[in-house]
């Protein structure tokens, strides 16, 4: 066999709206993002030229909606043909996002680019120059429409006749849980089917899920929003003479997406807060060596500013000054290496010991020796946040998002309530501890009135 190299690279997803674009974004920021998509894959273009690549596989989700955007179907026309000028064959299959039933502009496709059909697996066998045995064979299926529950992984059979086997899937693994279960599978099928590599799709974190064979999610060609941040691109795959595979990733997004946690321990001053905040602009700036990003801060730890970082407008306020900051400096060097702060998000405590509060008991300590014990039990927790969450479920975009909530969601808005609790009542103990009417402080295992109940918690929050 002769040794052969290709491209792997899945969902691209071009014409995506970038969700989380700021209305005060400029104007030539705010296109930069919404071109990243088509820079990723000039990107991939230039790439695969570059390194020689026998051909490219496109892994499903070419565009973002089964509508596809007719600049998004000319950009990608461009870059096939691109790659028909230099010899290079492209297999490509559709996935969830834009299904064979969609609605598609008539276009002419340079010979060079395959789409693989929605009714049934195809083969197509591979040959270097002046062989007459193929190197390889490629599979591939596309879907039919957006939601395909069949598992189309058992319709890839291996023919004989090549000594290597690529099979190109936009498929879910073993119901891995932050995408839609669409063409749903399992590793130990995939496995054992006899083909050499997997080059899937779906899944926009890039993951090996197996090494000889091959099962590989390369990731999106570009992140799309906050929840898809740090380097995306492609995997650049070697097979040598004997068989034996080596994969590369290369990174190829135009834009980043970042979150940064920074605390509050040791601040005093507002002013501190903001040398920290625009000294991490920096750092990501610094990072990305002229890539554009866009960032999301998460202010925690315990501190003085927390009394300030509770009030929604200040958090809101931070974002502002740091926008209008960035949009000054794009205005006065032009747009390369900005960094556009997506949210400020404040997640911050009092200055408290939380275990003493724990060991003391009372109203306070109970509540969050409750919360550590929910902390472990996951099958509690989902359960309390059904019961607390009942009148939010019954329909709508909030029902939606909170049926599709994780494990982490929940653990986030339990670490949430522990707050409000802590800043309800922490303060207020203190206060009442040290006062003439320390009688209204309820005792451990005591009662306390509806009135006396309301009065508490009034104060709590005026402290």
């Amino acid at each position: 066999m002769s040794g052969f190299r290709f491209v792997h690279a899945a969902d691209l997803h071009l014409g995506s709206p970038f969700r989380g674009l700021s209305a005060q974004m400029p104007p030539a920021i705010r296109e930069t993002v919404l071109m990243a998509g088509y820079e990723a894959l000039k990107a991939l273009v230039e790439l695969t030229i570059r390194i020689k690549a026998d051909f490219l596989v496109i892994a499903g989700d070419v565009y973002d909606a089964a509508d596809r955007s007719l600049q998004a179907q000319i950009r990608f026309q461009q870059a096939m043909e691109r790659l028909d000028a230099a010899g290079i064959p492209a297999f490509v299959a559709h996935g969830n996002h834009d299904p064979a039933d969609g609605r598609s502009a008539h276009l002419r496709w340079p010979d060079n680019v395959r789409f693989f059909s929605s009714e049934q697996v195809e083969s197509i066998p591979l040959h270097k120059r002046g062989e007459d045995r193929p190197y390889a064979h490629v599979y591939g299926m596309s879907y039919g429409t957006a939601e395909v529950t069949a598992n189309l992984a058992r319709g890839f059979r291996v023919r004989p006749g090549a000594p290597y086997h690529i099979a190109v899937l936009h498929a879910n693994v073993d119901g891995e849980g932050e995408h839609a279960n669409y063409a749903p599978c399992s590793l130990k099928e995939l496995v054992h089917s006899g083909m050499n590599y997997w080059a899937l799709g779906h899944v926009h974190t890039r993951r090996v899920l197996h090494e000889a064979p091959f099962v590989v999610y390369p990731g999106n060609l570009q992140g799309r929003s906050i929840r898809e941040t740090g380097a995306k691109g492609c995997c650049l795959v070697d097979v040598d003479a004997s068989g034996r595979t080596e994969l590369t990733f290369h990174e190829l997004d135009a834009m980043r997406w970042h979150t940064r946690a920074l605390s509050i321990d040791g601040l005093s001053s507002e002013q501190a807060l903001k040398d920290a905040l625009e000294a991490e602009l920096e750092a990501v700036r610094e990072e990305g060596n002229g890539r554009p990003a866009v960032i999301r801060f998460a202010i925690e730890g315990r501190g003085p500013l927390h009394a300030r970082l509770r009030q929604p407008a200040a958090v809101l306020e931070l974002a502002a000054e740091l926008r209008a900051a960035e949009a000054e400096r794009a205005e006065r060097y032009g747009v390369s290496g900005f960094v556009w702060t997506e949210a400020v998000q404040a997640a911050t405590g009092q200055p408290v010991d939380r275990e003493s509060l724990l060991a003391g008991g009372g109203y306070l300590g109970d509540l969050l020796q409750l919360a550590a014990e929910l902390a472990q039990d996951e099958t509690a927790l989902a359960g309390l946040c059904e019961e607390a969450l009942a009148p939010l479920l019954t329909g709508g975009r909030t029902a939606e998002w909170l049926h599709g909530a994780q494990s982490a969601d929940r653990l986030r808005w339990l670490a949430a309530a522990e707050e409000l609790a802590i800043d309800a009542l922490a303060g207020l103990a203190g206060e009442l501890a040290a006062s003439p009417v320390r009688s209204l402080l309820p005792e451990p295992g005591g009662s306390e009135t509806a009135d006396g109940a309301g009065g508490s918690r009034e104060g709590g929050d005026g402290g």
